[in-house]
C-alpha cells in the first residue's frame, strides 16, 4: 500500500471540506493510506511570500517538509499552489547544500531541523502513475456520462523543467483520469490558460483576474461541458465564487470528488452543498 503524509493546504478544509473527505474516501479504495501532517502550516503561497522573501518562502516550506520528513513518508496534496510551492522548495533544498543550511538557521531557531529528503506528489500524479487508469477503472461503481472540461491550471505541470510530469502545452493525465470514470474530456480552446486568481491576482487585481476566468467559461461553455473539472481548491475556488458575477452557470468539482461520485459517495459526503453553483449529479 502506498503511504503518504497529507498536506491539506488552507482552502480545502476553510471553504470546501468535501475535497478533503472525498480525497480520503477514494484513496482508501484505491490502497493509498494518508497519514496526517500534523501541525503543518500555509505551504507558504509562493506568489505572495516568495515575492517579498525567498528565505522566509523557503524556511517556512521546509518547515512542513521536515515534519514529513520525521514521519518518513512523502508529501502528497490535492491543491496546485501547495503542490508548487513545496515541489519548487524541495528542489532547492534538496539539491543545494547552502540553500538548505540556510533555510535550517531558521529552523533551529524553533528547534527543528530537516535533513533534505522529503519528495512532494500531487494526487493527480499519484492516480496516474502509482495507482493507474486500469485500477481507477476496476473500482468504478457509478460510472458517469458528464461531459467534461478538464483544468489543469498554472502549478500543476509547470515549471515543467523540473517536474517532469508530461508536455504542458498538450497535457492528457488529467483527462484520461476523468475518462477512467466513464465521462468524456471534450476538447476547447486555450485549455492551459491560467484561472486568474494565482500570484495575488484574485486579491489585488479582482477584475483582472475575472476577465482569465470569464476567457475559461466562454471555451468551456462553447466545449459543451456539463461540469469543470479541476485538480485545485484555488482554481475551484475562483470558478466557483465568480459564475454568478460572470453570467456562468457551469457546476465546479474536483478531481476527488468526480472519483468519489463514480465510486458510490453520496452528496452529502462529497460536500456540494458547500459549492456556490448548484452541482446536480
Amino acid at each position: 500500500m502506498a503511504k503518504y503524509a497529507f498536506f491539506l493546504g488552507c482552502i480545502a478544509p476553510l471553504r470546501y471540506p468535501g475535497l478533503e473527505k472525498s480525497t480520503r474516501v477514494v484513496c482508501e479504495k484505491l490502497g493509498i493510506e494518508l497519514v496526517d501532517l500534523e501541525d503543518a502550516g500555509c505551504c507558504p503561497a509562493p506568489g505572495v511570500i516568495r515575492a517579498f522573501s525567498r528565505d522566509t518562502w523557503l524556511a517556512s516550506a521546509a518547515r512542513n517538509l521536515a515534519l514529513a520528513e520525521k514521519q518518513g513518508l512523502p508529501i502528497v496534496t490535492i491543491c496546485n499552489g501547495c503542490y508548487g510551492s513545496l515541489f519548487e522548495a524541495a528542489h532547492e533544498l534538496n539539491h543545494h547544500p547552502e540553500v538548505l543550511a540556510r533555510a535550517n538557521k531558521y529552523l533551529k531557531e524553533i528547534g527543528m531541523e530537516y535533513k533534505g529528503t522529503t519528495k512532494v506528489h500531487h494526487l493527480a500524479e499519484v492516480m496516474y502513475r502509482v495507482v493507474g487508469v486500469e485500477a481507477i477503472k476496476a473500482k468504478v461503481t457509478n460510472p458517469v456520462d458528464y461531459k467534461i472540461a478538464t483544468f489543469y491550471g498554472c502549478h500543476f505541470l509547470k515549471p515543467s523543467e523540473i517536474k517532469e510530469l508530461e508536455d504542458p502545452e498538450n497535457p492528457h493525465m488529467l483527462d484520461d483520469l476523468v475518462e477512467a470514470t466513464g465521462a468524456v474530456s471534450v476538447p476547447r480552446k486555450q485549455k492551459t490558460l491560467c484561472c486568474g486568481a494565482g500570484g495575488g491576482v484574485r486579491a489585488a487585481f479582482g477584475d483582472v483576474a475575472k476577465e482569465f476566468t470569464k476567457t475559461n467559461l466562454e471555451n468551456m461553455q462553447a466545449s459543451g461541458a456539463q461540469f469543470i473539472v479541476d485538480v485545485c481548491p484555488f482554481c475551484h475556488l475562483q470558478f466557483d465564487s465568480s459564475q454568478k458575477d460572470l453570467g456562468f452557470n457551469i457546476p465546479v468539482i474536483h478531481l476527488s470528488q468526480l472519483f468519489g461520485i463514480a465510486m458510490g459517495m453520496d452528496e452529502k459526503e462529497l460536500g456540494l452543498s458547500a459549492h456556490i453553483v448548484p452541482v446536480k449529479l
